[in-house]
């Protein structure tokens, strides 16, 4: 998932409002109060933006759309919520020069994917203008790519169907026979192979060595505890899927929605304690290029970071915001993150490589 930009309006004293644009792609201030209007009037011309992969329920984004689309009066055209990672970049690939609703404006990917879609020039640079208050380990220099949220792998629990585990090898028991499951493909989904590599790091792997993820989860396919079903709520809730690894922000966020029927548990584990960055990236071939720019500058700016914090995703200007106290209620609110590690951009890379490449081979598990 990105950041937001303070405002370039200069006002002149006398009658004269001078707008100056060109602040909005320059970086600055703290907090993204104001949008320069002719960006504004641009993307309101071009009438509608294409988002994909951004279910509602992920990181409060129904509310950020449903924000962006009050604020701004865009029509916003979703694409496959369900999709992962390695379905947004397929959908810029296979979608250029066309300017239908399902080609992507933006994408909200693993950072694994952010230096190679700067290196297959899929991207464009843009830095919204609240870019200086962007963490710097998690944004492109050049604006390519940047860094939106991020959030600590759990294990979320159907309690009626399954007992708590507290730590990663408690899932190789028989206890959990036919009850552990990944809330994506971890050959395409960031969220499902980042798990994989978490597990590793709890089974004698490290951020330079994901090959032991793949072994732990062939021992849980040779237990019979792996179940090769995409986890969603609605299995979660069936108990088809009772203990599923996926990104604390959504299974808190289901939690809350399931109000207790049934009971979700959301436990960190021990050991292998991983935090997971998504990027925001604009399309090379966007149809929409100012609304992608005017949605960048909504989810960078204080309002939109305040969504993704309601959504318990920590923000990648989360720093900014606690000094001035933004959105306190919601920052306290946070998962507990204590002696989680975080990769770099290459260690990203290296495991995404290992993870999907090595998956049929080594877990053989065919996850849908």
């Amino acid at each position: 998932m990105a950041t937001y930009r303070p405002f370039s309006r200069l006002l002149a004293l006398g009658a004269t409002v001078i707008l100056v644009a060109a602040a909005c792609t320059q970086g600055g201030g703290s907090g993204g109060t104001g949008v320069a209007q002719s960006l504004i009037d641009a993307a309101k011309k071009e009438g509608a933006l294409n988002v994909i992969a951004l279910p509602h329920d992920w990181c409060n984004y129904g509310a950020m759309i449903d924000g962006f689309k009050a604020k701004y009066g865009l029509t916003v055209n979703e694409n496959n919520p369900d999709a992962g990672s390695g379905d947004e970049v397929d959908a810029i690939k296979n979608t250029q020069g066309q300017t239908g609703p399902a080609t992507p404006d933006v994408i909200d990917v693993g950072m694994a994917f952010g230096d190679q879609l700067k290196t297959d020039g899929l991207v464009q640079p843009y830095k919204v203008s609240t870019w200086d208050s962007i963490r710097s380990d998690m944004k492109d220099p050049d604006g390519n790519w940047y860094g939106d949220y991020f959030s600590i792998l759990t294990f979320e629990v159907n309690k009626s169907a399954a007992k708590s585990p507290t730590d990663w090898k408690d899932l190789l028991g028989s206890d959990y026979k036919n009850k552990v499951a990944l809330a994506g493909d971890p050959r395409v989904s960031s969220q499902a192979y980042n798990a994989v590599w978490a597990a590793g790091l709890a089974n004698g792997g490290s951020l330079d060595n994901a090959q032991p993820g793949l072994a732990f989860f062939k021992q849980l396919v040779d237990a019979g505890n792996f179940v090769p079903t995409i986890a969603k709520p609605g299995t979660i809730d069936q108990g088809a899927t009772p203990v599923t690894i996926r990104w604390a922000y959504n299974a808190l966020a289901h939690k809350d929605a399931a109000a207790g029927n049934p009971e979700i548990d959301v436990v960190v584990p021990k050991t292998g304690r991983f935090l997971g960055v998504y990027i925001q990236a604009i399309s090379k071939y966007a149809p929409h290029v100012n609304a992608a720019k005017l949605w960048m500058e909504y989810l960078y700016s204080d309002e939109g970071q305040t969504n993704w914090l309601k959504g318990y995703c920590h923000t990648t200007r989360l720093d900014d915001l606690k000094k001035r106290n933004v959105a306190a209620d919601s920052v306290a609110k946070l998962p507990d993150i204590t002696g989680a590690v975080f990769p770099t951009g290459a260690q990203a890379t290296a495991a995404k490589k290992v993870i999907t490449e090595g998956w049929d081979s080594t877990v053989g598990a065919d996850v849908k």
